[in-house]
């Protein structure tokens, strides 16, 4: 039951990564919590990059509910190696999130991305393909 609430959980949180980047995307003023928060609106070469996010995060939800038996639709193979690039994205987002000048990210996105670090290596170290039921 708790390694299922994990997975979900991890899985959730990359929707809400990928909506936020959906948002800053479609032009959404939200700059200062994303990309070095340098700027409210961000340039065409970010949008497009929180476009490209947008896609990442979303299949990194569907690696997380593969890994964690919650669908079968992926090979255990791309579930095994990519819960783990999940997992390295999120720790270099933590870090750099941490370490950023902004506000938004040190202290929202840093704690956020934190949480869902801890999330995710709890779903990258279950058992490949195990039913969470």
């Amino acid at each position: 039951m708790i390694r299922k609430r994990s997975t979900v959980a991890a899985a959730a949180l990359c929707g809400v990564v990928s909506a936020f980047q959906f948002a800053l995307a479609a032009g959404a003023p939200l700059g200062r919590a994303a990309w070095g928060g340098t700027a409210a609106e961000l340039s065409t070469g970010l949008r497009v990059a929180s476009g490209v996010a947008v896609v990442l995060w979303a299949f990194a939800a569907l690696v997380l509910l593969r890994r964690g038996g919650l669908i079968t639709q992926l090979p255990e193979q791309v579930a095994r190696k990519g819960s783990w690039v999940v997992v390295a994205l999120l720790a270099a987002g933590a870090l750099m999130n941490a370490a950023s000048s902004s506000p938004w990210e040190r202290y929202g996105w840093a704690p956020f991305i934190l949480v869902h670090l801890v999330l995710s290596i709890r779903v990258a170290t279950s058992p490949v393909g195990q039913r969470t039921a």
